[in-house]
């Protein structure tokens, strides 16, 4: 598994050495936040990488190395976002006749985001043909971009994605899945009871990891969808909606069925957050400073046809409102009982915009009663772990990749520092504070033009 999306194969090796030009790094005086088990905090540090890789944390420095200054500042593992949706070519090939013109999107400009918010790992939870198009460019040193872990998403019913409506059309989706290349599998709402037991068998049996929304088979009798390799639930608020009105929304009782079955939780705190903001006003999502770094075909579709602001009552507020309350409730027994808590943001959903949607998520997690340290080990070590990959990622030791992110100020006695960002580290590349802003201005200027000739103003459509 970890060669299809780490390069550790003979050719991918070969591609990360061209893409990290055999630079070799020295962070010197840094304080160093490893996130290893236990680990204490490594004062006046002196991080030697090379290659892509660590290789001191003590120096000293070789005659060749460019030198990074770490003084004041803090060195972590680069983040893990646990689900995202990052789109692809086919995503913006569009014509419009009237136009006669098709809106295409580069690679970069979906991955700038991610690096430039210290997102060096990413979990695509729709993933289809184009993602290993782009992870391939990544691997390349064609595009900076994070590493991509994909999954393939089975559906029920008459849904979108790969569809399964008898267990052994689930079993068969999984084999395909696995043969096209993916790693994971993401099980989806509509599938039946019997299918969905018999894809997350299968799925264990080819050496695949299950994670996904509980069904709505299991709306009331949410215990029965804890089955045995169920390996994780994407969302807090699945919980949430096959136990509402079941009287059967006890978040100690739903924790346990997690903990006993071995399910992680990827709660997605920011999703909701973000639904309820714009159920009662889009001019949050209008003014966001962030908004400029989203493709204008993305802008305009969640700034005119908003479902979240265009569906929304008294009552469906007051539900989003009760689902948050839960949610938060249920991070925090999940953290009680020892069910480990990932962070992943639902990235690419309306308002909920790439890189910069983990920082929110980590900020939303501390609020819920994880203390900053659990939440920076829910978005670097823990995700290593569940992804298969942590021998190489997720905390900052020697041998490791040098995924890192520098900040300037100590995240673990405020999470929103996490934000202040003074350089990342993507696969041994460095990348500093001025050209970070460097790629994130020529993104927005990119998207700017774009809007300028193609948005159709007096409409305020394409």
């Amino acid at each position: 598994m970890e060669g299809c999306y780490l390069g550790s194969s003979t050719a991918s090796d070969n591609a990360q050495k061209r893409s990290i030009q055999q630079n070799i790094f020295a962070i010197k005086n840094v304080n160093v936040i490893q996130m290893t088990s236990g680990a204490s905090v490594l004062s006046d540090a002196t991080v030697i990488i090379e290659n892509g890789r660590i290789v001191s944390l003590t120096g000293p420095i070789p005659d060749k190395a460019k030198i990074v200054d770490g003084s004041g500042k803090w060195l972590i593992p680069g983040l893990i976002d646990m689900h995202v949706h990052i789109p692809t070519d086919g995503h913006f090939n569009t014509t419009y006749p009237t136009r006669n013109a098709t809106v295409f999107t580069s690679t970069q400009d979906v991955m700038t985001p991610f690096v430039a918010n210290g997102v060096t790992t990413v979990f695509e939870l729709r993933s289809e043909p184009g993602h290993f198009g782009q992870r391939n460019e990544i691997l390349r040193g064609d595009v900076v971009g994070p590493r991509m872990a994909l999954s393939a998403m089975i559906n029920g019913g008459d849904g979108s994605g790969r569809i399964a409506n008898t267990p052994a059309d689930g079993r068969q989706a999984v084999r395909m899945a696995k043969a096209e290349g993916y790693e994971f599998i993401k099980i989806y709402s509509q599938l039946d009871a019997d299918t969905f037991k018999a894809i997350v068998d299968e799925a264990s049996k080819q050496g695949m990891k299950v994670i996904g929304h509980i069904p709505n088979a299991f709306n009331g009798k949410i215990q029965e969808a804890f089955v045995p390799h169920f390996g994780m639930s994407a969302h807090a608020e699945e919980v949430f909606k096959q136990t509402e009105g079941s009287g059967d929304q006890d978040p100690k009782q739903l924790a346990k069925l997690a903990k006993d079955n071995g399910t992680w939780l990827c709660p997605t705190l920011i999703i909701i957050v973000a639904a309820l903001e714009q159920g009662r006003s889009l001019e949050g999502l209008r003014s966001s400073p962030n908004l400029q770094y989203v493709h204008p075909l993305l802008q305009s579709k969640w700034l005119t046809a908003n479902n979240y602001n265009k569906s929304a009552t008294p009552q469906s507020i007051a539900r989003l409102e009760r689902m948050i309350e839960f949610n938060n409730s249920l991070v925090r027994t999940c953290k009680e009982v020892g069910v480990p808590i990932v962070a992943g943001t639902d990235a690419g959903s309306s308002g909920v915009i790439w890189g910069v949607s983990l920082h929110d998520e980590l900020e939303l997690l501390v609020k819920a009663g994880l203390t900053p340290q659990e939440a920076l080990i829910s978005a670097t070590r823990l995700p290593a772990t569940w992804l298969g990959i942590d021998s190489v990622i997720g905390t900052v030791e020697i041998g490791k990749f040098a995924d890192l992110l520098l900040l300037e100020a100590n995240p673990l006695l405020d999470i929103n520092n996490t934000r202040n960002i003074s350089g990342v580290l993507v696969n041994g590349r460095y990348l500093d504070k001025a050209e970070i802003n460097t790629m994130l201005t020529d993104l927005s200027s990119r998207n700017t033009a774009l809007k300028d000739k193609y948005v159709w103003k007096k409409r305020g459509e394409y």
